[in-house]
């Protein structure tokens, strides 16, 4: 094998430990999760509603918004130099 493969084959399993060692340690942590502790309190779950506004309507809403100001900052340069 050539130095160069030498090195890849390295650096790929190398990549490989690093990667499975990091899986292995966040296991518990995520084993931990599914059981409550003495202190928990959830509070109540969202319904449908809220859970459409939060994730779908604030995100798009945001968006555009966000899209609007980019496009009148735009205008008024142009108007500007023009």
């Amino acid at each position: 094998m050539s130095h160069k493969v030498k090195k890849n084959a390295l650096r790929a399993g190398t990549i490989t430990a690093g990667t499975a060692l990091m899986l292995m340690m966040s296991s518990p942590v995520f084993a931990a999760a599914a059981i409550p502790d003495d202190g928990d309190d959830p509070g109540p779950g969202l319904n449908v509603v809220e859970t459409l506004g939060l994730y779908v309507a604030a995100p798009i809403v945001l968006f555009l918004v966000i899209a609007g100001l980019v496009i009148a900052g735009d205008k008024s340069r142009k108007q500007a130099k023009g």
